[in-house]
């Protein structure tokens, strides 16, 4: 079984690979409230579907405080594709040995189709200024999650 973050828990840093060449370290933005979600692979229909919904609603989260970072096992080409693609403009960085992944709760078994297999669980973290986990949620659906996380956080 994987272990999963609850609130309380002190976010395991990480500093990956980014889409457009550099590097993110999750510790330089503290100060802010960070939502980092995983996703299974860019440029699929659900996860498109997902990270368009962040795009979209970008702008709110910023306002009140919340920097959004994308995390998946694609190679960084990729996501700079996933990224020109879908026009997003927050970080998606890349994981690709899966260990922030693992270390985050997000990768392990999970059911897909009526079947039990290994992969990326859908899972949304955020964390607060101070690098605690302030809300964790595994699982989440892709359409409409963000709507669902704007409320959970009180953001209109």
């Amino acid at each position: 079984m994987t272990t999963r973050l609850a609130p309380g828990d002190t976010a395991p840093d990480f500093t990956l690979p980014t889409a457009d060449g550099g590097q993110l370290t999750l510790s330089s933005l503290r100060g802010q409230s960070v939502i980092v979600y995983f996703y299974p692979a860019a440029m699929t229909p659900g996860c498109s579907t997902q990270a368009c919904d962040f795009r979209d609603s970008l702008q709110t989260l910023q306002g009140q405080g919340y920097a959004v970072v994308g995390v998946s096992p694609d190679p960084p080409e990729r996501l700079a594709e996933f990224a020109e693609h879908d026009g997003l403009t927050f970080p998606l960085v890349s994981d690709v040995d899966k260990q922030v992944l693992t270390a985050w709760g997000a990768f392990g078994e999970k059911k897909l189709y009526g079947k039990t297999v290994t992969g990326v669980i859908r899972s949304t973290v955020v964390v607060d200024p101070e690098g605690q986990v302030l809300l964790a949620q595994y699982n989440v659906k892709a359409t409409g999650h963000v709507a669902k996380l704007r409320r959970d956080l009180g953001i209109d």
